[in-house]
Parts: C-alpha cells; structure tokens; sequence
C-alpha cells in the first residue's frame, strides 16, 4: 500500500510539473514500464518545433537547411552517438546536398525499433491559395518540424532512461523535393538509407511521423501502412485506446505515398503515422500557429509506452 501511495505522488507530480510548463529533468530511477510515457514534456518538443522553424524555410540547399541541420546534429549528439550520411542527388536543373541523421541508443541490442521523420522542407507551396506565393519554400512547421520535435524530446528522455529495447532514430532528407506525381523525387533520403544501411541492420519494425502537429489532430490508420505491416498498425491503434489517446482513429482513410513505402519496399515493416486532413499541407501557412503542443503530447506518449512495453509479437 505504502509503494502505491509513492507511485501516486510521483506521478502527480510529474503532472503538475507539466501544468506548469517546467523542463524537468527525466528521473532515471522510474521502474514502472506502465508510466515512463508520461515523462514526455510537451514544452521542451514545443520548443524543438519553434527552434527548427525559427530557420525558415530548410529545404534542400537553402540557408535554413544548413543551419538546422547543425541544430539537429548537436541536439542529438548531447542525448547519444549520432551519425551524418551525406549524399547528393540530381534535382531539378540542380545538384542536391543532402544529409540523413542517425542516432542510436544501446546499440549493443540486436532487437531493434527504428523511428523516423523528414527533416526537410518543401522547396514550394503549390497548394497555397494566394498564386503569387506557390513557387516560395514553405516553414514546414507541421510538416516536417513536428515529427522531428517527438523524436529530439525523446531522444532526451532515453538519455536519461535506457529502453529495453534498441532504439534508432532516423532523420531523413529530402522527402519532399518533388513536384506532384513524380515520386522518384520524393523520398530520397528513404532511399538513400535503404539502399546503404549494412546488410546486418535489420529492425524489427519502424514508426515513421509525419504531420503530427496539427491542432486538430485526427490520426487515421493509413491504408498502405495496414496493407504492410498489419499487425503493428493493430497494436499501435490498440496502444492509442488503451491510454485513451482519442485522436487516433483506427478506421483507415487515406492511401498515402510516403518514407514508410520505401521502408516497406526494402523489408522493414513500417507504419505510416499522419494526419492528412490539414487544410495547410504545401502551403505558406504551414506555421507553428497551426500546431499545438498537446498534439505533439498525445502522439509522444503514444511512441514511448510503445518503447517501453515493446510487443512481444508484431
């Protein structure tokens, strides 16, 4: 009873630290796999979104690209070993420097999850409704910064907290380079990865973000992401309901081309986690006031119980 009643503080106060906006510390000495999800600090990914938009627009071989991709390396190097691949694709009339980040924690596990996100940015808006604004490069804050913001506050959380499982967090650039319908311009740092990862690495699954920031946040289970990896998709919705994250739908609804697909191509079941129905997607006001904390919350929770209670069977 007395061990019950410790938990029970505990775990208020984490929330009231939250409540109160405070960048706390994560405990190490947390035991319980069934509350380690509520270390996740909507503040501190708040503030990794805002940080990564403050570069404006980061697509391929922009100014903005360069310094955030600066940020992202020492943002990940201070929680574990992190890797630059660098590599360069043909573009549009234009040679492209991109660059994936690769980060992994207890490497020496041969169980292994990947989680990833685009870092990049769209280098133009074509679905913007003012037409004089359709060629400029977008901010990206939902798509692109919010996946990428989950990721670093995790990253700081199993810092201080080494999972059971090994975790390898993933970055990958130029996702979106290409203009509508040509998708042997979209995914390329997917590409890349998968083309060149050893031969020995082999995930047991993957959880791609993407456009996980939005307000209004509504996660449908993706149609291709249930076509490949069916029994993740299951037990990712399953999770959801269980701690009563009402944001993820399980109904499936869109059919979408994304990181995931390639993943899935070269034999690492992957699941696609997104929020589709965004009325600013390729747009100029694709910015941090369309996105909210509490959904960058939700689908963080969401990843670290995964992480901390991993299925046994996928």
């Amino acid at each position: 009873m007395r061990n019950l009643f410790i938990v029970s503080i505990f775990i208020f106060f984490l929330i009231s630290c939250d409540n109160q906006n405070k960048l706390s510390t994560p405990n190490k000495n947390i035991s319980s796999s069934d509350t380690m999800h509520l270390l996740f600090n909507k503040d501190s990914a708040w503030n990794y979104l805002l940080k990564q938009t403050s570069f404006g627009p980061r697509n391929p071989n922009s100014v903005g690209h360069q310094r955030c991709l600066t940020y992202l390396h020492n943002e990940l190097k201070q929680s574990t070993k992190t890797q630059l691949f660098q590599f360069q694709q043909v573009g549009y009339n234009e040679n492209l420097y991109l660059t994936n980040i690769f980060a992994s924690f207890r490497p020496e596990l041969k169980n292994r999850i990947l989680l990833l996100a685009h870092w990049d940015t769209r280098p133009r808006s074509e679905n913007d409704k003012i037409i004089s604004k359709r060629s400029d490069p977008l901010i990206g804050a939902n798509d692109g910064a919010s996946g990428v913001a989950v990721l670093l506050e995790i990253a700081r959380i199993l810092k201080y907290n080494p999972p059971p499982i090994g975790i390898d967090i993933l970055f990958v650039d130029g996702e979106d380079y290409g203009i509508k319908q040509d998708l042997e311009y979209y995914s390329l740092g997917a590409k890349h990865f998968a083309k060149n990862k050893p031969a020995s690495y082999h995930p047991q699954y993957a959880i791609l973000l993407d456009m996980v920031g939005d307000k209004d946040l509504q996660i449908n289970t993706e149609i291709n992401s249930m076509k490949f990896a069916p029994g993740l998709s299951k037990e990712v919705w399953r999770r959801a309901e269980q701690l009563k994250l009402s944001q993820f739908n399980p109904e499936p609804k869109y059919e979408i081309y994304d990181d995931h697909i390639v993943l899935n191509e070269y034999g690492i079941p992957t699941i696609d986690l997104i929020d589709f129905d965004y009325p600013y997607w390729h747009t100029t006001e694709d910015t941090p006031d369309k996105c909210s904390k509490e959904s960058l919350d939700v689908v963080g929770k969401l990843i670290l119980n995964i992480i901390f209670n991993p299925p046994p069977h996928i």
